[in-house]
């Protein structure tokens, strides 16, 4: 991709995705995303309704008056985006392929972390760690991250979500707040989401197409899985097959939402091609 269009492309995405979370997200994303803890901000005269706990009573020796100490939360955060880049993205069927939702999503967070004075950092993965993006501040930062994500080409196909757990709990030594963004399409990675939700705060966003839910009756479709490479001709007209195919999904769904669920992950789905911002206001929500 040439330099101006990639430039033209970060922009694009930069405005829409920025606007998005300083007018809608913000608010949300800092209720649901709380500090550490509190820190001491200031004394102040006691007011009705104040806790007594709260009285500083050296200071109210002092002046013969009751004061309390006032406390802030300790807002700053590590927010880090695991993000799936297994060929499974450059798939879509409704306007627009997964990786341009996943994009899309990443930056809208990027912002609303920024915009709380957290850090934010990147570990993209497929079979492998392709790249890690140490977590920092500032809106450089973030672009880079935004034209990372519109031209990194990832050197294997496959998926390993435990591999990448593994890494992020390795990398990343204190507590931290990690959105995977896959399709989940992978297997034997509950344990390594176990370990990594005990130190850290794990939220999972499932993005998806709504061919990989149903498939259409197309008559023989001709299919090639972009991770191995398997070739296939499907006889979409039979209604046996359609049917299977979304018992699959449907199975495949259960199984998910259990291990999210046995493991206390917040999660939501996301589909191509359709609105996400009620949703990750509906899990910001949810949280706070």
């Amino acid at each position: 991709m040439k330099t101006t269009d990639l430039l033209k492309k970060v922009r694009k995405i930069e405005i829409k995705t920025r606007g998005l979370s300083k007018q809608i997200f913000a608010g949300e994303y800092h209720s649901a995303f709380k500090g550490k803890g509190m820190t001491f901000s200031e004394v102040r005269e006691y007011q009705y309704g104040d806790a007594i706990k709260g009285i500083d009573w050296n200071v109210t020796a002092r002046f013969n008056h009751p004061y309390v100490k006032v406390f802030e939360e300790e807002r700053e955060l590590t927010v880090m985006l695991l993000i799936d880049v297994s060929a499974s993205k450059i798939f879509g069927t409704h306007i627009q392929l997964k990786k341009e939702l996943i994009t899309e999503i990443a930056a809208v967070l990027s912002f609303s972390a920024i915009a709380n004075n957290d850090k934010i950092g990147v570990i993209f993965f497929s079979d492998k760690i392709e790249r890690y993006i140490p977590p920092k501040k500032g809106k450089k930062h973030i672009l880079r991250i935004i034209r990372d994500l519109i031209e990194f080409k990832p050197e294997n196909k496959g998926t390993d979500i435990a591999l990448a757990l593994q890494y992020y709990t390795n990398v990343i030594k204190k507590r931290s707040t990690a959105f995977i963004i896959s399709d989940f399409i992978d297997q034997d990675f509950e344990k390594s989401l176990q370990i990594a939700n005990n130190k850290h705060d794990i939220i999972a966003l499932r993005i998806f197409d709504q061919r990989e839910r149903e498939l259409p009756d197309v008559g023989l479709l001709y299919l090639s899985d972009a991770e191995n490479n398997d070739k296939k001709w499907i006889d979409t007209s039979s209604k046996k097959i359609r049917n299977q195919y979304a018992e699959w999904w449907r199975k495949n769904s259960q199984e998910l939402q259990k291990t999210f669920s046995k493991n206390g992950i917040d999660n939501i789905d996301l589909e191509t091609g359709k609105d996400y911002v009620k949703s990750l206001i509906g899990l910001f929500k949810k949280r706070a």
